[in-house]
């Protein structure tokens, strides 16, 4: 992390609140110049090198005897920053030209541009916050449901962190004692039985398998769900498209064929975001734009993480289409469903759930099955520690297979030696979770994803 420390040490400046015209803008300070360089282009009662950590200060910003805007000023000094180090917030009149100027103005002072995501990676680095906690950030700001809100909420507030933490302690605390045993190996001194190996490694493991159990739910709460309504033409895909969103957002007509294209639209329940793909009737067509359509609807198919199988009760199940579903995606992904049985209630075609998008029968028995179809049937809450990253996902399998590595070689009579190298390994891996162990290759690839300005 050479890199890092050393970019730490300058100042750094981005614009915090979106690009655009607004009633107002701040604009990010940070760095061991941050203070100074304000004050040099700051006019107002106080100087800002003598003000207080987190006071906010009135005055004007002028640069070469011009006066670019009327601002206020926020002081925060170290370790009492987002960032842990001397920092300043500048509040303008939304104006993309005074952003600018004032950006300028303080680029002659020896402050450069931040990089994406810079502002939270030297939180990081300055002990702020953990990695994990780093990468909710991003899940803060890009949540889009009460949810997925409450879960990155928890992240950042440090529910998983502490869990994978107890985790990292109990197995630095068992390695260490193995460990301490090689100094005494001359007296075969025992400080932990191999039973007590067993059964401790036992306990991390079943913990960690609880956890590697949210995932599913964890994601689906954080990227929402991708459901692809699919039917024969005229089955009513875009009637029920427009009875969740309870808006006409698709035409609906008694013509097959009139959806051309693949509709995307967006809606909430219980929480959770679908993302709806109303498909164009899958079907064979010498008509060039609904085949082009067809062609799409195979492609949100293969992407989608529910399908909407909708079926005709007058015109019955369309095998062929199933058949040809199931190429495309797994079975278990498929919530068959049976339209207008506003219709005709009796009928024997195989279903999940039967509905009348026209009259609205049935859809709550819909939106709870496409809900169990997306989160499973365990009873997860987003209040408690849960995993939504992949990349502490596949850590904490990493985790589990030393884990096992290590019981393994315990049963097989291998000396603490090796135990504790596997115990190691495992702790390495939680811990490239929270940033205990990390590269400037994991770094990079978490921050770039970040926005400038935070």
């Amino acid at each position: 992390m050479t890199e890092f420390l050393q970019n730490n040490e300058d100042t750094i400046i981005a614009l915090a609140t979106p690009a655009g015209i607004g009633a107002i803008s701040v604009i990010r300070v940070s760095g061991p110049n941050s203070i100074s360089a304000a004050d040099s282009v700051f006019v107002g009662v106080v100087k800002l090198v003598d003000a207080k950590s987190h006071t906010i200060h009135y005055g004007r910003i002028k640069y070469f005897n011009e006066v670019i805007d009327d601002v206020l000023i926020s002081v925060f000094r170290v370790p009492h920053s987002y960032t842990g180090e001397d920092s300043v917030e500048i509040s303008t009149h939304g104006s993309q030209l005074i952003v600018q100027k004032i950006i300028e103005a303080f680029l002659e002072k020896d402050v450069r541009l931040a990089e994406p995501g810079e502002f939270t990676k030297r939180a990081f680095l300055n002990g702020r916050m953990d990695l994990a906690q780093a990468e909710a950030v991003v899940d803060v700001i890009n949540s889009r449901t009460e949810a997925s809100l409450r879960g990155a909420r928890n992240q950042l507030d440090g529910i998983l962190s502490a869990k994978v933490d107890s985790l990292r302690e109990m197995l630095i605390n068992s390695s260490s004692l193995l460990e301490l045993e090689l100094d005494f190996a001359e007296e075969d001194l025992e400080f932990l039985p191999k039973e007590k190996v067993i059964e401790r490694i036992n306990e991390i493991i079943i913990e960690i398998d609880e956890l590697l159990k949210t995932y599913a739910f964890g994601k689906v709460i954080r990227d929402g769900v991708n459901v692809a309504l699919v039917g024969k033409p005229n089955v009513g895909k875009s009637s029920l498209l427009n009875y969740m969103l309870k808006e006409s957002r698709a035409i609906v007509s008694e013509i097959p064929g009139t959806t051309r294209d693949v509709i995307r639209e967006e809606f909430s329940l219980d929480g959770i975001l679908f993302r709806l793909y109303d498909t164009a009737g899958i079907r064979l067509t010498e008509d060039v734009i609904e085949k082009e359509g067809v062609f799409r609807s195979r492609d949100a198919v293969k992407n989608a993480d529910v399908v909407l199988f909708l079926n005709d009760i007058i015109d019955g199940f369309a095998d062929d289409l199933y058949n040809e579903l199931k190429q495309l995606i797994a079975e278990d992904k498929i919530l068959i469903i049976v339209n207008k049985i506003d219709l005709l209630h009796d009928h024997k075609i195989k279903c999940d759930v039967q509905i009348s998008a026209k009259t609205g029968e049935g859809i709550e028995s819909l939106f709870k099955a496409m809900k169990q179809k997306a989160i499973g049937s365990e009873n997860y809450s987003e209040k408690g520690a849960i995993v939504s990253n992949l990349r502490h996902y596949n850590a904490l399998k990493k985790a589990k297979q030393h884990l096992e590595q290590a019981k393994e070689s315990v049963q097989n009579g291998m000396s603490g030696e090796f135990i504790a190298v596997d115990l190691r390994n495992a702790e390495s891996s939680l811990g490239e979770i929270i940033g205990k162990v990390t590269t400037d290759d994991i770094l990079n690839n978490i921050f770039a994803k970040f926005c400038i300005g935070k």
